[in-house]
């Protein structure tokens, strides 16, 4: 319990210095365990889409002030995030809505410029089908909007890729790579200021 609560001394840090041989193969073993969870239970696939968002400041309010602007673009583009995560957005999409809220959809950049629909799935094809859907989903119902005039009518979207998307994997290698080499190093430090010497 003392050697627990005990702060390290001078002698525990050396011992961990003098250690590094131990600390290498840590690393080595922790790297080979994260590449081995790569390869046997992968990250799904993550597709893109993106969609062009243009507020048109200077058409909708030319004599704006910078901070008139700025409440102008949060307010609008919370209604329009509002509108890509609705029910009638995710409906038009081939998935149950509690599946694709629960972290299989991602929106990123809800600002001015590209929006981007990130879909994930173990089938590449579906990841790309989901985003692709997404997006042309919600420049729909938001046209819808800007129409019914709940929306400013300045606003244009333009769907910018919904076909041929780049699919990765949602986490690469390198981070599980990174996790079990400093998981390891972690443990081996713990090992090697526990450990009496001999």
């Amino acid at each position: 319990m003392n050697l627990l609560l005990s702060p390290p001394s001078l002698d525990d840090f050396i011992r961990l210095l003098k250690a590094w041989r131990f600390w290498v193969l840590g690393a080595l073993i922790g790297s080979a365990l994260g590449a081995a969870v790569y390869s046997i239970a992968p990250p799904p696939y993550r597709a893109k889409a993106t969609v062009n968002v243009d507020f048109n400041f200077e058409e909708a309010f030319p004599e704006n002030t910078d901070r008139q602007d700025f409440y102008y673009l949060e307010r609008e583009a919370r209604k329009m995030e509002e509108i890509a995560w609705s029910d009638d957005a995710l409906g038009q999409l081939d998935a149950p809505i509690e599946e694709l809220r629960s972290g299989k959809l991602t929106l990123s950049q809800p600002a001015e410029a590209g929006w981007h629909f990130h879909a994930d799935d173990n089938d590449p094809q579906k990841a790309e089908a989901l985003a692709s859907a997404w997006a042309n989903a919600f420049v729909e119902k938001v046209q819808a909007e800007i129409q019914a005039g709940n929306l400013n009518e300045f606003i244009k979207l333009e769907v910018t890729q919904s076909a041929n998307l780049p699919k990765e994997r949602s986490a690469p290698m390198s981070n599980y790579l990174l996790a079990g080499a400093s998981g390891f190093l972690f443990l081996s430090v713990i090992v090697k200021l526990f450990t009496k010497a001999k």
